[in-house]
């Protein structure tokens, strides 16, 4: 691994961790019997989505933010996002004192559209994409002088993500795979590159679903490119990861040891038995993990395996539909 010619290094996360320790809660890590048996070696589970805002996103957010300069973040700050991460930047942003504003398409669940506007944020609706909310944002930084705040491909976005691999290999020392919900790749880009800097051995997966896959569509291709999005109970890891991008693709690319695809039923499976077997919460993108496991796409090649429960922001109808087993709205997505 060249970590140095990287455009984040492991002291950035290391700084990240100090920069953000107050405002983030250092969130459990719990064993998974039921997993642990179904792949024979010790199966840890990060729960990540009792973090504050319900979902890593804050981590990064509140990297970023606290980065900026005093006068561009009293300026206010936009983002794009599929809605955890506006509902993070929202977050920090109130506790700053300063407002946020976020650019979403129409695909965005409601329940999250929702919760930012309670935290304060301004809000914006527009397209059915994420590279057209990301165009309206950059209008706004022309326009008005906001700051953005990127939701993945962004140095200091990926090194408040990348903690979550430091606390990872401090809770289970000997991990031998990560599994990582895997979108724009901030979230694995950052966590790669925590655990690889310390243990090169380590390998980490990244996980995401069929339906859109805007990361692995790109590293198949060898560069950024745009592909639909469409539905997918793992609606957090929609969105492309835009043509421009500086950052995460390289990291993605240099650091990650695998792609894994999900179908909507396999992603189902995944929450329901997070739900009736560990008793947790989880949005669809944060039961990836869980899901791969189940479908028999992990080879643990005799080691210990970690994977992170990224978010419960889930719209809780659906979650009772998903786990009492409806399969309308399996076919509702395929449509």
């Amino acid at each position: 691994m060249s970590g140095s010619l990287l455009p984040v290094t492991f002291g950035g996360i290391e700084a990240a961790a100090r920069r953000i320790s107050a405002h983030v809660l250092r969130t459990p890590f719990a064993p998974s019997p039921s997993l642990s048996e179904r792949l024979d070696v010790p199966v840890g589970l990060k729960l990540e989505h009792h973090q504050t805002t319900g979902s890593f996103k804050l981590r990064g957010a509140c990297n970023a933010l606290l980065s900026l300069p005093p006068a561009e973040r009293k300026r206010g700050v936009v983002a794009a996002s599929t809605g955890n991460h506006g509902r993070a930047l929202a977050y920090a942003a109130k506790a700053e004192g300063t407002v946020a504003t976020i650019c979403m398409s129409r695909l965005v669940p409601q329940n999250k559209v929702a919760e930012i506007r309670r935290l304060g944020a301004r809000v914006l609706i527009t397209g059915t994409s994420q590279d057209d909310a990301q165009r309206e944002v950059e209008k706004l930084v022309e326009q008005d002088g906001l700051a953005m705040v990127p939701p993945f491909d962004d140095p200091a976005i990926v090194a408040g993500q990348g903690t979550l691999g430091l606390e990872i290999v401090d809770d289970m020392p000997d991990v031998g795979t990560v599994l990582v919900p895997l979108s724009g790749g901030g979230l694995a880009s950052g966590v790669a590159l925590a655990v690889k800097s310390q243990h090169p051995d380590i390998r980490v997966i990244g996980i995401t679903m069929e339906r859109g896959a805007a990361m692995k569509a790109s590293l198949d291709a060898g560069r950024p490119v745009e592909i639909a999005e469409m539905p997918s109970l793992a609606d957090s890891l929609g969105g492309g990861i835009g043509l421009a991008n500086h950052v995460t693709f390289s990291m993605c690319q240099a650091l990650l040891d695998d792609v894994i695809l999900l179908s909507e039923a396999e992603i189902a499976a995944g929450m329901q038995h997070a739900y009736a077997l560990e008793r947790e919460i989880v949005e669809g993108a944060g039961a990836v993990g869980i899901a791969a496991i189940l479908a028999g796409k992990i080879d643990p090649v005799g080691r210990p395996v970690a994977l992170i429960l990224s978010g419960r922001n889930v719209d809780m109808d659906l979650h009772r539909r998903v786990v009492n087993g409806e399969t309308d709205l399996l076919r509702e997505n395929a449509a």
